[in-house]
């Protein structure tokens, strides 16, 4: 799939008026590992802009590796909201995210520059277009008490329980989506109502006006890459950072210890560790970032407001320069 954007500027102006009200904010997604970091930080020089990470993971000091964080050289050229700015043992959340990435853009718009999202999580990326999901606040005591039952039960069991009081929710998550299967259950709990009753928003922010691409590659030439940096991540020491996380509470975070890389990590770590053990651990992170970048393709085809922009057909010159156009030209 792939829009061909026109880029007429009198078509744009026409419509211009009730647009120009409206401040203007840079959203660039895919797949893992198409290159979403590279781009971004060219765009980023080039429109003086400062980044936003739309990453549920990289909020977390100390998840480098396997979350392939910018690095801090990069973070000193250019500002970036929202990475390093939670310990491994707080919470962090799809509200939080969007309260937080709200006060972000007031920050970059007050030095006259120009937001930029960058990020592959769709969850986090519709709730800051259309508003965070509906429902009741979060409860420490119910929550400790579903996490308890997570460790207990695994997240196969309570995948299960969520289907069976609400199966059309639980159609739009995996048994993988730890933090979605628990705030479901939660919500359920705390309501007894299904979380698909709950209203989601459908008309984008009136606040912003959100310019959208999805940046890809064709699977066949992207998941070859994806092998190759989950191997790049394991030389680099993500077995060490995640020995290192493992220290600070990594198990009890119900969320990032069930992000891929650190789930079958920490499996390995607690095994006997020999060449099987091993095998397996490469194996299945491999399959689990293929599987999650197949989700991203699923997901971003039902995200009406984005771009889908081939980066095996376009140079990145070409592909930078058709964004800033299109950034240009709506104004």
């Amino acid at each position: 799939m792939e829009s061909n954007p026109s880029f007429s500027p009198l078509s744009l102006r026409e419509g211009s008026a009730l647009a120009e009200k409206k401040r203007k904010i840079l959203i660039i997604s895919g797949p893992t590992a198409v290159g979403k970091t590279a781009l971004s930080l060219k765009l980023s020089h080039l429109l003086g802009g400062e980044v936003v990470s739309a990453d549920s993971m990289q909020v977390y000091r100390g998840m480098d590796i396997g979350t392939a964080k910018v690095s801090s050289a990069d973070q000193r050229l250019i500002r970036h909201h929202l990475i390093d700015s939670r310990d491994i043992n707080e919470p962090f959340n799809v509200v939080d995210f969007y309260h937080e990435a709200h006060q972000a853009f007031e920050e970059i718009f007050s030095r006259g520059h120009i937001p930029i999202v960058v990020g592959g999580t769709g969850f986090y990326i519709h709730s800051l277009i259309y508003g965070p999901p509906e429902g009741p606040a979060s409860i420490p005591e119910v929550r400790l008490q579903l996490e308890e039952k997570l460790k207990k039960l695994g997240s196969e069991a309570l995948y299960e329980e969520l289907r069976d009081f609400d199966p059309v929710y639980a159609e739009t998550i995996t048994s993988c989506d730890v933090h979605k299967i628990i705030r479901g259950l939660e919500i359920i709990k705390l309501t007894n109502q299904k979380i698909s009753s709950f209203k989601k928003g459908s008309e984008p922010s009136s606040k912003f006006d959100f310019l959208c691409w999805f940046l890809y590659k064709p699977k066949e030439i992207l998941y070859p890459i994806v092998n190759e940096r989950c191997d790049q991540m394991l030389q680099e020491g993500l077995l060490k950072e995640v020995q290192e996380l493992s220290k600070l509470g990594l198990s009890e975070n119900s969320s990032a210890s069930q992000a891929i890389g650190y789930r079958q990590a920490l499996h390995y770590l607690a095994s006997q560790q020999t060449p099987q053990d091993q095998e397996w651990m490469i194996e299945e992170f491999k399959k689990a970032t293929r599987r999650y970048v197949k989700r991203q393709f699923t997901w971003f085809r039902k995200e009406p407001l984005f771009r889908w922009l081939n980066l095996h057909h376009y140079k990145e010159e070409t592909a930078l320069e058709m964004i800033m156009q299109d950034y240009e030209q709506h104004f």
